[in-house]
């Protein structure tokens, strides 16, 4: 398992549910294609699985 997750939105949060934009924020990403390198952990694989719908994940 990598240490790090890359993280894109790849959908506007426009029309989202509030809790999934707040979820997207925490994550650190404002813009569609915009990307940020997370720890491998529980806490932000959870929250990656709330919105999965919106993000594209890889492992580095």
């Amino acid at each position: 398992m990598a240490d790090k997750i890359k993280v894109t939105l790849v959908k506007s949060t426009i029309g989202a549910v509030p809790k999934n934009k707040r979820i997207v924020e925490a994550l650190g990403l404002h813009k569609p294609g915009q990307s940020r390198e997370l720890p491998n952990n529980a806490a932000t694989l959870g929250a990656v699985r709330k919105v999965a719908h919106l993000v594209k994940v890889e492992e580095i």
